[in-house]
């Protein structure tokens, strides 16, 4: 287990000067939010977890005036991602001393290593800059938001065809409607600027009317809230927007459940489906479990087992694999590991 806010130093070094310069450090960290979560790719081509396995659960400390939304955003978090690890711990007012616990590891997603991945249960991308034959690649990860359940985020493969910065927007009808129906009308233009709903910077898709771009009301990044595009942090999306050229692919997928190894052991990623996040609203309504979609879920994860494992099924662990469905916070779990070629084969158990 790892706390970030746990810091032991010698007694020698305890003087005035060094504390005053341990002070300003800790400052400037906690009031900067983190840019992009880098992780090095797996050595071998057919493994998927990033991050150390061995490192345990990662957790900070909230502070009096903290949120979790505050947090979130901090360590380069999305809403939904914050609560589902803290379901305990209040959104609005966690309190002073509470332990937040953070993510430190994934599973990529089943999509080619290149370009841009978007998954839209998990809210979040992965990014795989270009690298030269040789050196170590790496993947950077951003949460984001998607499209409520009657403005759908279109799945598929798609590209970026243009790129803007100061974006400026014309709301369409469509949107304008549902505005003014609400009582809030929208205006026909909108200029670049603060109050732009397209931040400072804005990446079109092949998909007319889809774009990937930031956003002036950031604490809805990680929640499905928008009109169909995607809304990224401004730290983030500023980040981003340099980096990756225009006519990089985007893969566009919906997987729930994710299932990869490393080395010689086998994890499994779950979250709650996009069916199971239709009723979420600006509150991040979190989804509530049943017995049918937990047995759905199963089924979809068994499925996945299966494929990885040159279409055997494994051996597993029944009972850590019911936990990992049915928390469904995106953490990989362990469910199996290889035997070596002198084990021999334990007797399987029950999947519940």
């Amino acid at each position: 287990m790892i706390h970030l806010t746990t810091i032991l130093i010698p007694k020698r070094y305890l003087m005035p000067s060094f504390i005053r310069r341990l002070v300003v450090l800790l400052l400037l960290i906690s009031s900067f939010p983190a840019s992009a979560t880098t992780y090095e790719l797996p050595d071998s081509p057919g493994d998927s977890l990033i991050g150390d396995p061995s490192a345990g659960e990662l957790y900070t400390t909230a502070n009096h005036e903290d949120t979790l939304l505050d947090i979130a955003r901090h360590y380069d978090m999305g809403q939904l991602e914050i609560l589902l690890l803290n379901p305990d711990v209040d959104r609005w007012l966690p309190g002073q001393g509470t332990r937040v616990r953070l993510s430190n590891q994934r599973l990529l997603p089943d999509t080619p290593r290149k370009g841009l991945t978007l998954n839209l249960p998990e809210y979040r991308m992965y990014y795989f800059p270009r690298h030269a034959e040789g050196e170590k690649g790496i993947v950077k990860t951003f949460p984001h938001s998607i499209g409520r359940v009657d403005w759908r985020t279109p799945l598929g493969r798609t590209t970026i065809v243009r790129k803007t910065e100061n974006p400026t927007w014309t709301p369409p009808a469509s949107i304008r409607a549902e505005h003014a129906a609400n009582g809030d009308v929208l205006p026909a233009f909108i200029p670049a600027g603060p109050d732009n709903p397209l931040g400072q910077f804005a990446m079109y898709l092949g998909v007319k009317g889809y774009l990937i771009h930031g956003t002036n009301k950031p604490f809805g990044v990680g929640m499905r809230v928008s009109h169909g595009c995607i809304r990224m942090y401004p730290e983030d999306i500023e980040e981003l927007y340099p980096e990756i050229e225009t006519g990089a692919p985007i893969y566009i997928v919906n997987q729930p459940v994710k299932v990869g190894w490393h080395q010689d052991t086998l994890y499994i990623e779950a979250h709650p489906t996009l069916a199971e996040t239709e009723a979420e609203d600006e509150n991040g309504t979190i989804p509530k479990q049943t017995e049918k979609k937990y047995l759905a879920r199963l089924e979809l994860a068994l499925k996945l087992i299966e494929r990885a494992n040159n279409n055997q099924m494994p051996v597993l662990d029944g009972a850590t694999l019911k936990k990992a469905l049915q928390m469904h916070n995106g953490i990989p779990i362990a469910i199996y590991k290889r035997p070596s070629m002198t084990e021999a084969s334990p007797a399987p158990s029950s999947i519940p």
